[in-house]
């Protein structure tokens, strides 16, 4: 199913006459900062109207083709045109066909810009959990001036970056947030933040509101507020973080738990559904562990490709018992969902932000891992990595050249958005453009972005080889009991 309609989008958008086109149409406006095929999908999504003959015939070639790849897939145009009102959904689009323009239909598609920036705004931290990739603690000594993350806004709208979300460390926590969340919302950039919760208050939580923020992820390690606690290494942070989604869902909010699976944990994987539907948020995200930072010293917890695929299994289950939204960090569950509705339904990417955005429909077209292909990180230093998970494999940095350029020319970038260089098992998988193996657990275990996933249930030998070589007795222990 997903071939015939990459096939269909190739047959639209990917031939000579379509591409043209559509390359006249990445010209600016003159009435404003925004391209004209930016304003051809407003007009289509009744968002804007013409402004001239020019723009109205644009705008009729342009539904002329969304509709006839419409009508041969079945898809509704009318929800499409409500999803596409929303600007950051149209700069989403844009980017989409920027790739085609330029790059052609590649497998996976490759973009002109990333559609999700994560930036790890601050290395502060009120709390001290123990797989936390930053090692958060107090801030940087060179962490960026108020000046320079405004300037960095300023490069990733240029860019055409679609979502910005903020982590950490603790993003609340610092003085300049709310400013350039502001600032990025007036760029029409869909504003998402990742937090510990512990901080949203009734009140803050509407500063957030009228900064602009659409989309707020609470971490939670637990369902057992005592387990959470211990993990986080601050007494009652559970209480405050679950206070925060309440605030969260309160404000209007698209609201999401967020939980990293280990030993410690997969066994409450209904018990965290069960909390998050009395809690009423709107998605639920399972973390892949990943060994870096304060990861390092817990490595024995880490799931066995065994119990990481049976995890992902439940997952698809509780989706279809409850309805809610669930996805994973883990690239498997694609391939998981797929054979498991007999190729019916595919799990959209989880780097999509924001339920209600319908950016899932970008999604589901550039899926699998998308680490320096569809999203990518900066640091609080203004160092770029190709995901949060990945902080000691810099690509360069917004202080001494554009993200922009970054993005274009960095080599490794350009080698994880090929996944004919993925080695072992990973290179030759008959799921690798929608799954490609989580490519951060590769560098953190292999010290290669582009060796083989030790988590997958394909690669188990390689999991073997590396708790033998990290002397891992818990993991091997398990693996031995047929866990």
């Amino acid at each position: 199913m997903g071939l015939d309609v990459y096939k269909l989008i190739g047959m639209a958008f990917g031939n000579t006459l379509s591409r043209a086109f559509l390359k006249g149409l990445l010209r600016r406006c003159k009435q404003g900062d925004y391209t004209m095929l930016e304003h051809a999908l407003a007009i289509f999504a009744g968002a804007e109207r013409p402004r001239g003959i020019n723009c109205y015939l644009n705008y009729l070639f342009l539904s002329l083709l969304i509709n006839s790849v419409a009508g041969i897939i079945r898809a509704d145009v009318r929800e499409f045109k409500e999803y596409a009102y929303d600007p950051a959904v149209r700069r989403g689009l844009v980017s989409i066909l920027r790739g085609i323009i330029k790059y052609g239909i590649t497998r996976p598609q490759k973009l002109d810009a990333p559609f999700l920036i994560v930036w790890n705004f601050t290395n502060m931290c009120n709390l001290k959990c123990k797989h936390c990739y930053q090692r958060a603690d107090k801030p940087l000594r060179d962490e960026l001036t108020l000046e320079e993350k405004l300037k960095v806004v300023r490069q990733l709208d240029e860019a055409g970056v679609a979502a910005l979300a903020f982590s950490g460390g603790e993003p609340l926590i610092h003085p300049h947030f709310l400013k350039v969340a502001e600032e990025a919302s007036k760029r029409n950039m869909y504003v998402a933040v990742a937090t510990n919760g512990t901080l949203i208050t009734e009140a803050f939580a509407k500063e957030m509101k009228r900064a602009g923020v659409r989309y707020v992820e609470v971490s939670l390690d637990s369902a057992d507020p005592k387990k959470h606690d211990e993990f986080r290494g601050v007494p009652g942070a559970w209480k405050r973080a679950v206070e925060g989604v309440r605030n969260s869902v309160k404000m209007g909010f698209t609201t999401a738990i967020a939980i990293t699976l280990t030993r410690l944990n997969v066994s409450e994987i209904r018990d965290v559904i069960e909390l998050a539907e009395r809690l009423e948020v709107d998605r639920v995200i399972f973390f892949n562990f990943i060994p870096v930072g304060r990861g390092e010293e817990i490595v024995h917890l880490d799931l066995s490709p065994e119990e990481r695929e049976e995890a992902l299994r439940l997952l698809y289950d509780l989706v279809k018992e409850t309805g809610l939204q669930i996805v994973s960090t883990a690239p498997q569950y694609a391939r998981v969902t797929l054979t498991a509705s007999k190729g019916k339904e595919i799990s959209p990417t989880h780097f999509y932000v924001g339920g209600e955005s319908g950016l899932s429909y970008l999604a589901d077209f550039i899926g699998g891992c998308g680490a320096g292909r569809i999203y990518a990180a900066i640091q609080p230093n203004g160092d770029v990595t190709p995901c949060v998970f990945m902080p000691q494999l810099v690509v360069g940095n917004v202080r001494e050249k554009p993200f922009d350029e970054i993005w274009h020319t960095s080599e490794v970038f350009a080698a994880l958005r090929n996944r004919e260089l993925l080695k072992g098992h990973c290179g030759r998988c008959p799921f690798k453009y929608i799954c490609g193996g989580c490519r951060a657990r590769a560098l953190a275990y292999l010290g290669d972005v582009l060796a083989p996933d030790p988590g997958c249930i394909y690669n188990k030998g390689t999991y073997i080889k590396i708790l033998e070589a990290l002397e891992v007795k818990e993991g091997l222990e398990a693996l031995s009991e047929g866990v």
